[in-house]
């Protein structure tokens, strides 16, 4: 029997494998992503912004409850655009 902490890493860790397998299949999604969260950056509700235009524009659903996966999407595309604006 698993421990709740294995079941939520086994679940994030499945919602990772499709979202990676969306990704791979259409390479536009990545792109797209990066340009929408550029846009919203600086918005105070930047996170919620950048989910609902993700979700209306690619193949990702994120829902309005983020899961852990969800989250971990939202805090790398950051990542991306910290590193991206620290070359300039």
């Amino acid at each position: 029997m698993s421990t709740p902490v294995e079941s939520r890493q086994a679940r994030v860790i499945d919602e990772l494998r499709v979202f990676i397998k969306k990704v791979l299949s259409d390479p536009t999604i990545a792109v797209k992503s990066v340009d929408i969260a550029r846009k919203y950056r600086k918005e105070a509700d930047s996170d919620e912004l950048i989910a609902r235009e993700i979700s209306a524009n690619t193949t990702i659903r994120i829902p309005e409850k983020w899961s852990e996966a969800d989250r971990m999407f939202l805090d790398i595309i950051h990542e991306v655009l910290d590193d991206e604006e620290a070359l300039y």
